[in-house]
């Protein structure tokens, strides 16, 4: 009979386990989750991911996650300032803090009914009253402006709840009417040819002022090209002027320079040809004087 006991001692503890996990005695919390605990339906205390026991019939597990999570909500009607209808699509990307998860279940019992009963709603709401503050070609040129605005909205909306941890907001899609998207597409257009017509006009100012600049400069060259050339000429003619001065004084003082000169320049010929009273010409000398 004493061979049998080990056998039966095996069975038993095998029996034992299968019994504890078909009955719910254990149990397993993944990473990226949390485990709420309830014992005869009161918060008994919050498990951390890996294996735990339970009593059957007394303890109960909920799950929440607490991973990163996205939802979207889509078409969401907003007016803006200038009364031009659009639907809005935006996602919420958040997550339950791990301190929170206790909080989260006594009051929505789970975190798509706290997406649903409080997100959802707040959400639509902020969208709509941010949207309505901005003119639709505003909303359309300052997107990213108006993304910020309606992130933080919401972030300020959902303060009460601080275990829900809002990570971002984003609008994914503004959808205006066909007519009024081909109006903004247009006005959008002329602007940008306003302003390359403005930036052309500018270009042109400033080719203008440095040819200006050029010609000036050119000008101003030419002007003191002009003066050193003067100041050329005056100064090459009071030399001239100095020199004839000089050469006249010279003949003044000696006489016999211009007999000199004459001479040199005779050629030894008599005119061939004289006129009655005229007197042939008789060089003289200094030393015929003397």
């Amino acid at each position: 009979m004493n061979k049998f006991l080990p056998s039966v001692i095996s069975f038993s503890v095998v029996g034992l386990i299968v019994l504890s996990f078909t009955g719910g005695t254990v149990y397993t919390i993944d990473q990226g989750e949390r485990g709420v605990v309830l014992s005869y339906g009161q918060v008994k205390e919050i498990a951390e991911p890996g294996l735990h026991f339970k009593l059957p019939f007394v303890n109960k597990v909920i799950k929440i996650p607490v991973r990163t999570t996205t939802g979207t909500l889509d078409k969401v009607l907003a007016y803006s300032s200038d009364q031009q209808p659009a639907e809005i699509n935006v996602s919420v990307t958040l997550s339950v803090a791990d301190t929170g998860v206790d909080k989260l279940y006594s009051q929505f019992g789970n975190l798509e009914d706290a997406y649903q009963r409080v997100i959802v709603p707040l959400t639509r709401q902020e969208i709509k009253t941010v949207f309505g503050q901005y003119t639709a070609l505003k909303a359309v040129q300052t997107r990213e402006q108006l993304n910020h605005d309606v992130q933080e909205a919401v972030t300020r909306a959902l303060s009460p709840y601080s275990y829900l941890k809002i990570h971002s907001v984003q609008i994914e899609n503004i959808d205006f009417s066909d007519a009024y998207e081909q109006t903004i597409e247009d006005r959008m257009k002329a602007e940008v040819e306003v302003e390359r017509y403005k930036q052309n006009l500018e270009r042109e100012k400033v080719e203008a002022e440095i040819a200006v600049t050029r010609a000036k400069a050119s000008a101003d060259a030419r002007v003191k090209a002009a003066e050193g050339e003067a100041k050329a000429i005056t100064l090459r003619a009071d030399a001239e002027a100095k020199a004839i001065t000089q050469k006249a004084d010279a003949l003044k003082q000696n006489s016999d320079i211009i007999h000199l000169m004459q001479v040199e320049r005779w050629d030894g010929k008599l005119p061939s040809t004289m006129l009655p009273n005229n007197v042939v010409p008789i060089l003289s000398s200094s030393e015929n004087k003397n």
